[in-house]
């Protein structure tokens, strides 16, 4: 079992560019913040996060709003089961100019965007941030999202991957396309760029060609961070090749454990320090001045802000299957799961955690509520203890915290839980570096050119 003793976690900031956090109910916290249609509302929650010196906040994004649920997006509208999505390349530039540390990632999707797009948006975002860009890699599952794009039905699990591969091959070689010494910028020479240093790709796969040259030069760190979540087999096998942080939705220490021996093993399997890469389980923190005072807090985000509509809708959503003929104790059998698509490594999770049978109630529970990840619960001294046992245990190298409201529950873990696990020596004080690869000890990718290779090869 790896051990992080002596090591700081990373903390990343698990934010939607909408109207809810992660957790469906947050929007009727009386705390909640109902500016999520203002650009301060953005800013402010990033100097927020970077008082708190959060390696990363990154923004989770679908492309479609929940309407598989049936057929129709009534429910989603009317329970608030995040009917907005905001464009994320506007809200990274308005967070972007309001800080000046803090990592800024955002979710772009492999099926529905090309390569070009990709790489041409998270290139300019590490440049006009000064290198602290994240990409979280995803591979759209939804048929509401692929009807948004001209098309009928969402692609299997194989050809996504399939696809997903040549993507990142266009998207890297794309970014290596410049050296990093290419600008001249002579102006009494009148010399812009040497010509030798900026290659085209002349991409071709099975789903891409690509010619280039990208038209942003190579960034600050080389290549923005590259972020993934696949819990599958080949969602981990992508994760192994490509993934420089790896967000988990583990429910339980023993399940994290396993899967973070797994996906550690596997990255060695591919020939890649496994110490080199960041594994990080989304969690909800709720912490109070006492423990009582915390218990109450849970008990109102469990029993109170989420109505089961929306519960059902957004597992709908995430299992692309209309469950409005099911109810909420009906089984999740293996049928089911054949039926819907992307959650089977979520559902063998489940099954490993609960101990056999899951119920829709179960899903549904982990798509819209606290049950979706692990919650540490107390005072700050109790949250710091529960995390460190996740951290120094063999189970994560830090942690995705999801809010349960915006901006409170961020503010209770800056005010509260960061100096506790600055105390014990877990977590940074300040920032030491100015990119995201310096907060996270990830290297700067050394451009091909340096030892001889080819972009995109």
């Amino acid at each position: 079992m790896t051990s992080n003793s002596g090591k700081e976690m990373a903390l990343i900031a698990f934010m939607q560019a909408g109207s809810t956090s992660v957790y469906a109910g947050s929007w009727r916290h009386p705390a909640a913040d109902m500016r999520f249609l203002e650009a301060g509302y953005y800013s402010d929650l990033g100097r927020l996060l970077e008082m708190g010196c959060f390696d990363l906040m990154f923004f989770d994004d679908r492309l479609a709003m929940p309407g598989i649920y049936g057929n129709s997006v009534d429910e989603a509208v009317r329970y608030g089961a995040r009917p907005v999505k905001l464009d994320l390349s506007a809200v990274l530039g308005v967070v972007a100019g309001a800080t000046s540390r803090i990592g800024l990632g955002a979710t772009y999707s492999t099926t529905y965007y090309p390569p070009y797009h990709v790489a041409r948006a998270f290139g300019t975002l590490d440049h006009l941030s000064k290198g602290r860009a994240a990409w979280n890699v995803v591979t759209s599952v939804n048929n509401s999202e692929a009807q948004n794009f001209g098309v009928d039905s969402h692609l299997g699990p194989k050809e996504r991957y399939d696809r997903a591969d040549g993507f990142l091959e266009a998207v890297t070689g794309l970014w290596d396309g410049w050296e990093d010494d290419a600008l001249v910028l002579d102006r009494e020479g009148g010399i812009f760029a040497d010509p030798a240093k900026v290659r085209e790709l002349n991409y071709r796969s099975e789903h891409f060609h690509v010619r280039g040259p990208l038209t942003v030069p190579r960034s600050p760190q080389g290549r923005p961070v590259i972020m993934q979540a696949g819990s599958s087999g080949r969602g981990r096998e992508f994760a192994a090749r490509w993934a420089e942080l790896i967000f988990t939705g583990d429910p339980g220490l023993e399940v994290a454990r396993a899967h973070y021996a797994d996906q550690k093993k596997r990255l060695a399997e591919s020939g890649r320090d496994p110490a080199s890469v960041k594994i990080c389980p989304m969690a909800y923190v709720v912490v109070g001045e006492s423990e009582a005072q915390a218990e109450e807090r849970e008990r109102m985000f469990l029993d109170d802000l989420v109505d089961p509509m929306a519960s059902l809708t957004l597992l709908s959503e995430l299992m692309n299957y209309d469950f409005s003929a099911h109810g909420l104790d009906d089984e999740v059998t293996d049928e089911l799961v054949e039926k819907s698509t992307g959650i089977r490594g979520l559902v063998e999770n489940l099954r490993t955690h609960i101990g056999g049978r899951v119920r829709i109630r179960d899903l549904a529970g982990h798509r819209a509520t606290l049950l979706q990840g692990p919650r540490f619960v107390g005072t700050p001294r109790q949250v710091a203890d529960q995390m460190e046992e996740w951290f120094t245990g063999g189970a994560c190298d830090g942690f995705v915290l999801a809010a349960t409201h915006f901006p409170g529950a961020f503010d209770d873990v800056v005010r509260m839980v960061v100096p506790e696990l600055q105390r014990r020596g877990l977590f940074r004080k300040e920032y030491t570096g100015t990119t995201l690869r310096d907060h996270l000890g990830l290297a700067r990718p050394e451009h091909p050119a340096a030892a001889g290779e080819t972009a995109g090869a």
